[in-house]
């Protein structure tokens, strides 16, 4: 009998655990249409990585956004994010800065973050410049099913944040949105779990 109840109580709570796996993609999918674009004091445009100088094809989409919220009059500077990855001789903030030059936004607008490696660094030391320069409001930049954990981030920080995922994100057939879903999903709950061991 009591093997019996306890199965019965792991199959209930496997169940449970399941449900709430579905309410979470379900969430991270439907939150990547929420666009929150209106006039803030900068843009946090997350990394995603270069090689040998060559931004990647994610990273460039998500530069461009950027750009495109600054031509139009959204924000007043950019911040760049993201660290030197291995075999780089230059941060991936400071490539996107110069690609970001060469369509035409002055250099004086462009704020580099270029010490961090994954999301959680890029909020963080964004919001550092963000206080050093006297800055509330940002408006969070990257690809749609990143900008769920990347906002939560975001308001950790104090950051008064506004969504706006990039309209071209290189992750469009089904085939590529399932596997970046559920990775997505794993660092989402893996971060509310660090939040709570945190607090």
């Amino acid at each position: 009998m009591k093997k019996k109840r306890t199965l019965c109580v792991l199959c209930g709570a496997a169940f449970l655990f399941m449900i709430y796996l579905a309410a979470t993609a379900l969430s991270i999918w439907r939150y990547a249409s929420v666009d929150e674009k209106q006039p803030a004091d900068t843009a946090i445009v997350l990394g995603a990585g270069t090689a040998g100088g060559e931004i990647s094809p994610v990273f460039r989409e998500r530069i461009h956004h950027g750009i495109w919220l600054y031509q139009n009059g959204y924000v007043d500077t950019l911040i760049f994010t993201g660290g030197i990855g291995e075999g780089n001789e230059r941060s991936d903030a400071w490539v996107a800065g110069q690609y970001a030059i060469e369509q035409g936004v002055p250099e004086a607008d462009i704020l580099l973050e270029e010490k961090s490696a994954i999301t959680q660094e890029n909020i963080a030391n964004a919001k550092k410049i963000m206080d050093e320069k006297g800055y509330r409001t940002a408006i969070i930049v990257s690809d749609p099913l990143h900008m769920k954990r990347a906002m939560l981030m975001a308001r950790d920080y104090g950051i008064e944040a506004y969504s706006s995922p990039t309209p071209t994100s290189r992750y469009i057939s089904l085939k590529t949105k399932i596997p970046f879903l559920a990775r997505e999903e794993f660092f989402y709950i893996g971060y509310k779990v660090y939040r709570m061991i945190g607090k």
